[in-house]
């Protein structure tokens, strides 16, 4: 069996998001080449990987070219630049599609959404909460000044453990992380 891995906001094909995130790459197609490279090498064939979102620009042909691609199985967060007809039309390309999971790995109860959730179910308690959709703008310091506000609150470092784990993020560097990777680049 193989290890559970996550990643958001890939954004394949979308040749804008290059200047959006100030990505290192001077096209969609380098983009693309270097993010199933750095995915590939990463990535078991038992590995499954749970896209938080925002997968690919195009149509289901599209998607499809680039999934066949990239190693391991696939499951879906649904973002908000996923194409609903596409990512129904690919169903069979991914084992799980959903807009919220809750799931357990080694141990550790995840809550995953492309969107961030300050207040996710029993944040207080230990879950920890994977998320995408804020990149690295204005957005994203909102929901790190707001959970540095809620440890505050509880006078507690373990509550309100959300990460964004948006491919252009430096400890993702547009490869899928486990959730140990993930948590070690916390500290």
């Amino acid at each position: 069996m193989g290890e559970n891995r996550y990643i958001a906001d890939l954004h394949f094909g979308h040749e804008d998001i290059i200047a959006y995130d100030n990505r290192p790459f001077r096209s969609a197609e380098e983009m693309d080449e270097e993010m199933i490279a750095r995915w590939n090498l990463a990535v078991g064939a038992e590995d499954l990987i749970w896209i938080l979102g925002d997968f690919c620009t195009g149509d289901a042909a599209r998607w499809e070219t680039v999934l066949s691609r990239l190693s391991g199985r696939k499951a879906l967060i649904v973002g908000n630049h996923d194409d609903p007809r596409t990512v129904k039309q690919l169903a069979r390309c991914f084992e799980d599609i959903a807009e919220y999971r809750e799931i357990t790995d080694g141990g550790h109860q995840l809550i995953l959404c492309h969107y961030p959730i300050l207040a996710f179910r029993d944040h207080y308690f230990g879950r920890i909460h994977l998320y995408g959709h804020v990149h690295t703008g204005y957005e994203a310091n909102v929901v790190l000044h707001a959970q540095g506000q809620l440890k505050r609150l509880y006078a507690r470092e373990d509550v309100c453990r959300a990460y964004n784990v948006g491919a252009m993020l430096p400890w993702m560097d547009y490869t899928p992380r486990t959730l140990e990777e993930i948590l070690a680049a916390e500290n």
